[in-house]
């Protein structure tokens, strides 16, 4: 089989669901500033409307896939493929089940950046 030139075949992502994360690794996940703001991002837009490159953080591609990577393996986010671009959604439902609060206590804006 032949790849037509513009094309990619990528494998689709792996995604760890929530229940089967330890709360160590969803904090871990959330401790770092880049997938904080990925992850408020994603709370603050409609499910599947955000492609990876429409986020305004600070690191490159690779980065950004890593990044993307670690807030899989934690339960947060899942992505699927359209066409060219890979779009993403949290799990707030599936992630609020497993970890009540959690995501809101961390989405809600701290006092100290005002």
């Amino acid at each position: 089989m032949t790849q037509r030139a513009g094309t990619s075949h990528r494998a689709a992502p792996e995604h760890t669901h929530p229940d089967d994360v330890l709360v160590l690794t969803a904090l871990a996940a959330l401790a770092d500033p880049v997938r904080i703001q990925l992850v408020r991002e994603l709370a603050g837009s409609c499910e599947w409307t955000r492609s990876c490159g429409s986020f305004d953080v600070p690191v490159g591609k690779a980065a950004l896939s890593h990044h993307f990577a670690v807030l899989r393996n934690a339960g947060l986010v899942e992505q699927r493929d359209e066409g060219p671009k890979r779009v993403n959604r949290l799990r707030r439902e599936e992630f609020e089940a497993r970890f009540p609060g959690l995501l809101d206590l961390v989405l809600s804006p701290d006092p100290r950046d005002r």
